[in-house]
């Protein structure tokens, strides 16, 4: 808006799985500020979702615009401001190099260029920044953030590719499943999943993926909305349904029931419960 300048900045912190690392997450927006020179000792991820920023990094000025990616390294000095009068606005997540490791072989990735254009891939971390800012769920996080960190590694780091086949993929896919539905209030993270069957966290989620086509968070919603189904059929409200069968709470219950059935739980419980 003419005359005010707009500066927003909010940080939410994701969990990776029960107990695991967090993850932080920036959402901005600015119309003036400028970040003096610093250093993250993570990987910054960002993707612009508004306007334009320049960046210095290593000797020279980065250009971002809407849609584009940004990766800084860890311990590299770098600036950032608005590239014109009408600000900028992006996502970011602060990344442990382990996690882009997880999809590579050889350690530390290098990029390059740390300006990309992948259309799909920041479409995808914007859509995981958006929803999981909105509601940091443990097993989420660590289904989607690991997979696209990944993804990221091994289209445009300099680190060779990890196999693609999983051997044994559909008895994997077959043991997280009843792990997962074994305790649907506080399932075990994929890490510890993985590492009780001998594999690293991406071998799990590739070999989960390809046997069921969707990751772990995602059957697992699927089985808690069936299961809130049979409560809700009990006479059970959906605000006593939704932490019974796992869900943070009514809100993320109606988000997932939607998706799979289409109504709302309040609407299923009125069409399947008689009324007094």
């Amino acid at each position: 808006m003419k005359g005010s300048a707009k500066e927003e900045a909010r940080w939410t912190r994701a969990t990776l799985g029960r107990d695991g690392r967090p993850l932080d997450l920036l959402t901005a927006r600015f119309d003036r500020h400028r970040y003096a020179p610093h250093a993250h000792d993570e990987f910054t991820i960002g993707v612009n979702v508004g306007g334009s920023e320049i960046i210095d990094y290593r000797g020279g000025h980065i250009r971002t615009g809407p849609g584009s990616i940004v990766v800084l390294a860890p311990g590299e000095m770098h600036t950032g401001g608005p590239a014109a009068c009408d600000g900028y606005a992006y996502l970011a997540l602060y990344a442990e190099p382990a996690l882009l490791s997880e999809g590579a072989v050889g350690g530390l990735p290098h990029f390059r260029e740390p300006l990309l254009d992948d259309p799909e891939l920041a479409a995808a971390l914007r859509a995981a920044h958006t929803e999981l800012s909105a509601c940091p769920d443990p097993l989420e996080a660590e289904s989607r953030f690991p997979w696209l960190l990944a993804a990221l590694t091994r289209r445009h780091s300099t680190a060779p590719p990890d196999r693609d086949a999983v051997p044994g993929a559909a008895h994997i896919a077959d043991v997280v499943r009843d792990r997962l539905a074994g305790d649907l209030q506080d399932p075990p993270s994929l890490a510890s999943l993985a590492t009780d069957l001998g594999l690293s966290r991406y071998q799990l989620l590739r070999a989960f993926r390809t046997t069921t086509g969707i990751p772990p968070y995602a059957w697992l919603a699927q089985h808690r909305v069936h299961r809130a189904r049979r409560l809700l059929e009990s006479g059970l409200r959906p605000a006593e349904v939704a932490g019974l069968v796992g869900f943070a709470d009514q809100a993320h219950l109606t988000r997932w029931f939607r998706r799979v059935l289409g109504v709302t739980p309040a609407a299923y419980r009125t069409s399947v419960y008689p009324s007094p």
